[in-house]
């Protein structure tokens, strides 16, 4: 497989799926934040994706250490709102899409250059378009 660049500085965000391979401890997924960090990213994920990624099996204290070197970006009213414009100029409906859409939305917010790992690539490149560098796991 060829090895995939990341940016100097900026921000690698992880949604739902990216996060999960994180977790699960992914070769892949582990190295590149690795890089990330050695390229002095900020990594960082919204609240709603460890809702959506931690189950019964996850490990507890793996969790608990991977949080502590993540910034973790809450979802307040104005959040809320900004992710929900996202999806109407989309065209999209919120309720298939919410999660998706709480995640772009910091994403669009964060240091620049941003590079989100991503498993739906099409639908986040409606919420996202060109300024979030999509990177496939």
């Amino acid at each position: 497989m060829a090895r995939r660049k990341l940016s100097h500085e900026g921000t690698l965000v992880l949604d739902s799926e990216g996060f999960s391979k994180l977790l699960a401890d992914d070769e892949t997924v582990v190295a590149l934040v690795a890089e990330a960090r050695s390229r002095g990213m900020e990594v960082v994920i919204c609240a709603l994706t460890i809702i959506e990624a931690v189950h019964a099996r996850t490990d507890k204290a793996r969790l608990s250490r991977l949080l502590s070197g993540l910034r973790v970006v809450a979802v307040g009213d104005e959040e809320a709102k900004a992710a929900s414009a996202l999806l109407t100029n989309a065209g999209l409906h919120g309720h298939k899409c919410a999660s998706d859409a709480a995640v772009a939305e910091p994403a669009l917010r964060q240091r620049r250059p941003v590079v989100m790992l991503t498993s739906d690539i099409d639908d986040m490149s409606k919420r996202c378009g060109e300024r979030v560098r999509l990177v496939a796991v």
